[in-house]
């Protein structure tokens, strides 16, 4: 497959970025207090990477499912699916993560006490539910039901003719999917869902509205006692930048690897 226009392009961009890093790379071994900074922040990196990767794999999870669900045979089925992707893309994901940490997570222990106390189980406390968990639902809550429409997008991208063609093969419905819509969905969703992935890294920064010690929060605390607000948050956005830029990066190469081999992809049912 011949490459694109902006494929041959001298990544200049990508020149001044390392540039840009290698200066402020430079101030943090150069300066004390930059150094300071990004050691405490490092901290916070650990909770930032483990929120983003649970809450990405959650929402990527349930997301499939309501996509599989827009599919389904039952009218009901995508009713409610509809219902839920609508309603979620709506709300703004702070008002989301506020509403799931102080109403649906209190709900959700009342609702588990209800259901233990009959068996005599100990009941839990509200306080023992951790805002780092309720962050995370929240998160899982919201980008499933944008990532549901990227999964939908793709297997609606897969022709028609290549799903009769399995049927033909005498392939069940799961063997469709698996050998068929699947693979050739996974090229069409990719970007969009690598887009979903570095956007998830940098609304995991919300979660510092709950007092999580994430990358952000510990930026706060950090500015809040040294007052050095344009260096504390220089730093900040150095750590964001660079997790962010190398995994656009990966993506970037991947989606190039997958175009290099598509014919392997668009007959994978022949060898069924």
């Amino acid at each position: 497959m011949a490459p694109r226009p902006e494929e041959k392009d001298f990544p200049y961009w990508l020149v001044a970025v390392v540039l840009l890093g290698l200066f402020f790379l430079y101030r943090i071994i150069s300066d004390d207090l930059h150094a300071q900074i990004l050691t405490t922040l490092f901290k916070g990196v650990r909770i930032t990477i483990f929120v983003t990767l649970v809450s990405f794999a959650l929402a990527s999870t349930v997301g499939l499912l309501l996509a599989l669900g827009t599919g389904s045979k039952w009218l009901f089925v995508r009713q409610v699916v509809r219902f839920y992707v609508e309603i979620v893309r709506g709300v703004p994901i702070i008002v989301l993560l506020l509403y799931v940490a102080f109403v649906l997570a209190p709900a959700m222990v009342a609702l588990w006490n209800w259901a233990v106390v009959r068996v005599g189980i100990e009941p839990l406390q509200t306080r023992d539910f951790s805002l780092l968990w309720r962050a995370i639902i929240a998160l899982m809550i919201a980008y499933s039901a944008f990532i549901s429409e990227v999964f939908r997008a793709g297997f609606q991208s897969v022709d028609d003719g290549q799903v009769e063609a399995a049927r033909a093969l005498g392939l069940n419905r799961w063997q469709r999917f698996r050998l068929v819509v699947l693979p050739q969905a996974f090229r069409t969703i990719l970007p969009p869902l690598g887009n979903d992935f570095v956007a998830m890294v940098k609304d995991s920064s919300l979660v510092s509205v709950l007092g999580v010690l994430d990358v952000t929060q510990l930026g706060k605390v950090t500015a809040a006692s040294n007052f050095r607000y344009f260096e504390t948050y220089n730093v900040v956005a150095l750590v964001y930048l660079t997790m962010t830029i190398g995994l656009s990066l990966v993506l970037r190469h991947l989606e190039r690897h997958l175009r290099r081999n598509a014919p392997r992809w668009t007959t994978s049912f022949d060898h069924a």
